[in-house]
């Protein structure tokens, strides 16, 4: 069992990485492997893609590394594989960004990824740190998770979906604020998993189990 963590030079990711060798080893996950390199893409089980960043910048950086958008497409749409997105990794999987500029994503889950204007005005944008998650239906990668745990954000933009069915959960900041969307063998998370503590962890562990 392969787990690939899609590095296109968009953040750091050690703690991820680390994040899920952990679990990987708890839960007998398989090897994790962070690559650039498409030929690792389309060997593995699992996909996940992370995101730091304004989302015009990681969809060009993304499409800088030759055939790696395409083999992710690939593994994650004509082949099934499990596919996780981070942050704007998750946001890359709606249908445009307006980030700046508007910019297509990749079209998995219809919807926008629009600025963040809470309701309170003095709330600051980015929202930044520890938030409530609200669980809005049940799903194999949320077992064990629940309404009040806590999840870290660090964001100026959301997820807007088109369908609210997929919409998996939601956290409260001066409005309703995407935090977990899916469909079918597709999940992506507004927060960080690897820095969300108990919560993040097992979203991470019960991913390395999925099988949609």
């Amino acid at each position: 069992m392969l787990t690939v963590l899609v590095d296109y030079d968009s953040g750091n990711l050690h703690s991820a990485q680390k994040a899920f060798e952990r679990m990987a080893r708890e839960v007998g996950g398989g090897e994790v492997l962070v690559s650039s390199r498409p030929e690792d893409v389309a060997r593995a089980d699992r996909v996940v893609l992370p995101g730091d960043g304004a989302f015009p910048a990681c969809r060009r950086q993304l499409d800088a590394f030759t055939g790696l958008y395409e083999a992710i497409e690939e593994a994650v749409q004509a082949k099934g594989r499990p596919f996780l997105g981070i942050c704007v990794g998750m946001q890359m999987m709606a249908s445009k960004g307006h980030e700046y500029e508007t910019v297509d994503g990749f079209g998995w889950i219809p919807g926008d990824v629009v600025k963040i204007e809470p309701d309170d005005r003095s709330l600051k944008v980015p929202h930044m740190g520890w938030n409530d998650l609200v669980i809005e239906r049940a799903h194999p990668v949320l077992e064990g998770i629940h309404t009040g745990d806590h999840a870290y954000f660090v964001h100026s933009y959301q997820f807007r979906v088109a369908d609210t069915g997929h919409r998996l959960a939601h956290c409260l900041y001066g409005g309703d604020i995407t935090a977990i969307v899916g469909r079918d063998n597709m999940v992506g998370t507004q927060f960080h998993p690897e820095k969300s503590q108990a919560a993040g962890l097992r979203l991470i562990a019960n991913f390395l189990r999925w099988d949609p």
